[in-house]
């Protein structure tokens, strides 16, 4: 179920996760950014490095930035499970490349003893529907192609707060109802 505001707008929990590797199955997350999205403004945000209790590659930490001494005191994931569960609760769980992010919050908050499931939205999936002319949909291509600026990227806040943008960009482009297709159910 979806969290309908006084004027009925949908919420959109749009997320971006930093992490040790590429699989949710053996990888940690190291960063989490969350903006949750009425259709018009950000309303709530939530963002923390997150402690993966191991060592992060140096090709990752070359890449994000993000240092093992960085999230050495950050909170376990366990720590901050219950806030990201509520914040994404009842909201449509949107990402670019919407398959990864989810698949790493549901693994870590399943470890932290939480179920979720929620409605998915991909902004990568949806941007190659509505703007076939990008030569190239992976997050900073596709900003670029539309002037986005995207400040701090391969962080987890800067790539969600460019993802916002570019949520912005598929709603006005989408004259065919395409979000509301391309939702995945839980």
């Amino acid at each position: 179920m979806l969290i309908f505001g006084p004027d009925l707008k949908k919420l959109y929990s749009i997320i971006d996760i930093e992490a040790t590797g590429g699989n949710a199955k053996i990888g940690r997350i190291t960063e989490v950014a969350i903006l949750v999205f009425d259709g018009e403004k950000i309303i709530q945000e939530y963002s923390t490095l997150v402690n993966p209790e191991r060592k992060i590659p140096h090709y990752v930490q070359r890449l994000t930035g993000i240092s093992d001494k960085m999230v050495s005191v950050a909170p376990l994931f366990k720590e901050v499970a219950q806030d990201i569960f509520d914040i994404l609760n009842s909201t449509c769980f949107v990402a670019h490349n919407v398959k990864a992010d989810y698949s790493f919050i549901k693994t870590e908050l399943e470890n932290a003893g939480i179920s979720y499931t929620s409605e998915r939205l991909c902004t990568l999936e949806l941007s190659k529907e509505l703007i076939p002319d990008s030569e190239s949909h992976g997050l900073g291509k596709i900003c670029k192609h539309l002037s986005i600026e995207v400040e701090g990227r391969h962080r987890a806040k800067g790539d969600a707060l460019a993802t916002v943008e570019l949520f912005k960009h598929l709603q006005i482009l989408d004259s065919t109802n395409q979000i509301d297709k391309f939702k995945r159910k839980a």
